[in-house]
């Protein structure tokens, strides 16, 4: 197969989202053929450069969503006015004005906004380009005649000039990818699927191939785009704040709608791709792929930790609540006078750096340097360390110091550290937050955040019970072994791709000849198949099913400019 990989910030870059999980699926399918069509987010991230690419990329084109040239396009009065009637309508719709009735009934919205869209898409094929277009100001005027119209929402007709102006830069970012040239047959036109890294604006490139070219789109979502939107920005006018969430739910319900298969990492993150228009038939639990390797020796070795010492690890930053771990730990101190505690992480940022030196004095009220005699220097039983040094030069040697790992957040996605301390085949303690639950799946405690005697008390529990913890240990690696490797991760997605190309039609062509996969699907069911009959043997197959020579092709690792 060849997939038409897109994503936004991420992958192929050094840094950014979706990278490591997309580096693992270009490699683990090295059968296939990868186009990496990705959208970058700064300067700072282009400078970085790309990682090192597998063989079995074969195209990468890139282009920028934190600039835009002007594309010099002109457009012309019948052109203006296609441009004017998409946009109003989009603006329009955004702003929850009325549209017109079409026959007996009115359009719904959501056919409203994906006639706009597409409307928009066209138009920008026609023409060339519409960046210009989308920064000028007939685009402004558009909208604040979709927020003054009658019946728009309350809040979109509060917007005010300056919020109008925010509200369409943002739309203008947002609506690049129409000015791309990436939908010909000879872009991801020419893929058999794309499959989009996130949603959001990601996904829009999937969207106008499959509007163009027919391409089936795949969409995963390991944190819900739409939510983190929601998240940002708190301080914005709510007028912006209105627009752009009525766009981004929009584009979200859209992206959802027209995927052949959308991809949740937990249940957490499905829920809300559920209540944002996925249908239930359409959804998928695909969890994060970890590497299992580099902790098989401490999972193997379950009695070399220090049955008195407790491990957090992790970024360290306010939504951690290590105030609530270090209150919880003196609790702990009263119960079990011997135990320690090893934290050990990063800052994440100037907040991070901040809230750790906030963390390092409240453990030095909390806890005084304390001294086994009168003649002995005293010793904290808190201390704050970094993976890398030669007491811990790894993860998997800081959940081997520990006989039990805290996870103290209040707020957490998909907990990575949490899976890493069961493929260790710790126990642990967790707050009851994101996807913590769905995780643990019984082999671990669970309390309620921001509660640090419950914290206290089922860490004292593990800590008295060395059986308990080796039984909740060795359960919680043979789930993290079943469901949370890099193998099973790749594999869920093969059989997606399986799944959806097999239903569609043939679409690449070489030397005149249709060649859809180089082996047949079936040779993918994991079952053993019976010698056929001599009358069965003696019909023709398909001719799909023939073995054909398949032409070779050429990596191509140098970036592809936008246009």
């Amino acid at each position: 197969m060849r997939i038409g990989l897109l994503t936004e910030g991420g992958y192929p870059y050094v840094s950014g989202d979706a990278r490591l999980w997309c580096d693992r699926l270009v490699h683990g399918l090295a059968q296939h053929e990868f186009d990496v069509y990705a959208l970058s987010r700064s300067q700072h991230q282009e400078d970085e450069g790309w990682i090192p690419l597998p063989r079995n990329v074969r195209r990468v084109r890139t282009a920028p969503l934190w600039m835009a040239e002007d594309d010099e396009v002109v457009l012309g009065r019948r052109a203006r006015r296609r441009f004017a009637e998409c946009f109003g309508e989009l603006a329009a719709v955004l702003c929850g004005a009325p549209g017109a009735a079409t026959g007996d009934a009115p359009t719904s919205e959501a056919d409203r906004f994906a006639n706009a869209l597409y409307g928009l898409a066209e138009l920008a094929r026609e023409e060339g380009g519409l960046t210009g277009a989308l920064r000028s100001e007939a685009a402004v005027r558009s909208l604040e005649r979709a927020c003054r119209a009658p019946g728009a929402h309350r809040t979109a007709r509060e917007a005010r000039v300056p919020d109008l102006l925010a509200v369409a830069a943002h739309l203008e970012r947002a609506l690049r990818p129409l000015s791309l040239d990436w939908y010909k047959d000879d872009g991801l036109g020419a893929v058999d699927l794309c499959h989009a890294a996130s949603g959001g604006t990601a996904a829009l490139p999937g969207l106008l191939a499959r509007h163009f070219t027919g391409v089936p789109l795949v969409v995963t979502e390991y944190g819900v785009r739409l939510r983190t939107h929601y998240l940002t920005a708190p301080d914005a006018p709510p007028a912006v704040r209105h627009l752009l969430a009525a766009f981004q739910g929009r584009l979200a319900a859209e992206a959802y709608g027209r995927a052949e298969v959308v991809t949740a990492g937990n249940t957490h993150a499905r829920r809300w791709q559920e209540r944002c228009g996925a249908e239930r038939e359409k959804l998928r639990t695909v969890y994060p792929g970890m590497d299992a390797r580099p902790f098989a020796d401490v999972g193997e070795s379950p009695d070399c930790a220090d049955p008195d010492t407790l491990v957090w690890v992790g970024r360290v930053e306010p939504a951690k609540d290590l105030v609530s771990l270090l209150h919880a730990f003196a609790e702990v101190r009263k119960q079990s006078p011997r135990t320690r505690l090893r934290i050990v992480g990063a800052p994440a940022g100037p907040e991070g750096a901040a809230y750790l030196g906030h963390c390092r004095t409240l453990a030095a009220q909390l806890f005084p340097d304390e001294a086994e005699g009168p003649h002995a220097a005293g010793d904290n039983p808190v201390s704050f360390e970094e993976t890398g040094g030669p007491e811990l030069p790894a993860a998997a040697d800081a959940y081997a110091a520990g006989a039990v790992t805290v996870l103290s957040s209040v707020v957490e996605g998909f907990p990575v550290g949490l899976v890493e301390a069961m493929l260790c085949g710790r126990a642990t303690v967790s707050t009851d937050v994101g996807a913590v639950v769905e995780v643990i799946g019984g082999t671990g405690l669970v309390v309620p955040p921001r509660n640090p005697r419950a914290l206290a008390e089922a860490c004292v529990a593990l800590l008295r019970d060395p059986e308990r913890r080796a039984r909740l240990g060795a359960a919680a690696r043979a789930r993290a072994l079943e469901l949370f490797t890099v193998e099973q991760n790749i594999e869920a997605f093969h059989g997606v791709y399986l799944e959806i190309v097999s239903r569609g039609p043939v679409r690449r062509v070489l030397d005149g000849e249709p060649l859809p996969f180089a082996v047949p699907a079936e040779a993918h069911v994991p079952v053993r198949w019976t010698a056929a009959s001599p009358s069965l043997a003696a019909r023709s197959g398909p001719g799909w099913a023939e073995s054909r020579p398949v032409r070779a092709t050429t990596p191509l690792h140098a970036p592809e400019g936008a246009r």
